[in-house]
């Protein structure tokens, strides 16, 4: 895989987005607490559907559609064993997969 290919790649995955928005909702006497639409829509919850909801070490809450960091950690794991990633550093890739460069160096 070329460097351009991972970032292109690296792009259409949740890790290669730019970070979102924070937004805020509020938690009902009965704990309930509505996802904003904005939220729901970017990421293809529907009425009646599942979520995975865990506490953090930090204090956070994490929401997810149930499967999809075992999907992500699935691609992550292909990629190791092809070892197909050339002329990037461990660093660039690390940045790349948060989103925090567009494109790594090639000018090795």
């Amino acid at each position: 895989m070329t460097t351009d290919e991972f970032m292109k790649m690296m792009r259409g995955s949740a890790a290669g987005r730019d970070r979102r928005e924070t937004m805020t909702t509020t938690i009902t006497v009965k704990g309930q607490v509505t996802l904003p639409k904005k939220v729901r829509e970017e990421v293809g919850l529907k009425p009646g559907d599942k979520v995975n909801v865990r506490a953090t070490a930090s204090g956070g809450i994490y929401i997810e559609k149930p499967g999809s960091s075992q999907r992500y950690r699935e691609r992550l794991e292909a990629l190791a064993r092809e070892r197909s990633i050339r002329d990037i550093t461990t660093d660039e890739f690390m940045q790349a997969s948060r989103g925090e460069i567009a494109t790594p160096r090639t000018d090795k």
